[in-house]
């Protein structure tokens, strides 16, 4: 059956992780256009309000939405928070430490927010929570885990998908939330505005 022309998806996001989750599901998006806003957090914002927040203002800034364009944008942005408090995107091994030491032996909580603009102006957004329990950390595993560098610019100061992976006891929620976009929030939220999702998972991949 033959169909119309393809509606083009721009990830805003560089996330190398982002772009590999939706090619794990068929979806390739036609452009990569990272936007950039302050994600500095709103004195005494909470980790998940932060995280919708972030993905929207996201979103919302990428010229095509500016302009009333007709190509679907989808942004996210991944906050770890240990009660109201929000853990940081770490840039040095101090601070990475410092967070795989504050998770070490208990419960955290990982909050997606994935926010979607399509044609004609239609918007959505939500936040995907997920929660994880970390094992306790000896010394020697957190000294591996900063050697490894698997750390740098994650959320809370580690990436599931890797070696962190075996410090998991439990996880509630969506893994690829964890890893940075929930693929079934974001299926249902791009679906829902209209982009053609069932038809794109159907596609061969080009060679």
């Amino acid at each position: 059956m033959a169909h119309g022309p393809r509606p083009p998806l721009i990830l805003a996001s560089a996330s190398p992780r982002r772009l590999g989750l939706l090619a794990s599901v068929g979806i390739i998006p036609d452009a990569v256009e990272p936007t950039h806003i302050d994600e500095h957090e709103i004195p005494g914002e909470l980790p998940g309000p932060l995280a919708l927040r972030l993905a929207q203002e996201k979103a919302m800034a990428h010229p095509s939405v500016r302009a009333g364009g007709d190509a679907f944008v989808l942004a996210a942005d991944t906050v770890v928070g240990v009660g109201r408090r929000i853990l940081p995107k770490t840039l040095d091994e101090a601070e990475a430490r410092r967070c795989l030491d504050l998770l070490s032996g208990r419960n955290h909580r990982v909050f997606t927010g994935i926010a979607a603009a399509g044609p004609g102006g239609a918007f959505a957004a939500r936040v995907v929570e997920t929660r994880v329990k970390f094992k306790r950390l000896s010394q020697p595993e957190i000294d591996a885990y900063i050697a490894s560098g698997e750390w740098h610019g994650k959320a809370g100061g580690y990436g599931i998908q890797g070696r962190a992976g075996c410090f998991v006891v439990n996880l509630i929620g969506s893994f690829t939330g964890v890893v940075g976009l929930p693929l079934y929030e974001t299926s249902n939220l791009l679906a829902g505005l209209g982009y053609p999702v069932t038809e794109r998972m159907g596609e061969r991949p080009t060679k």
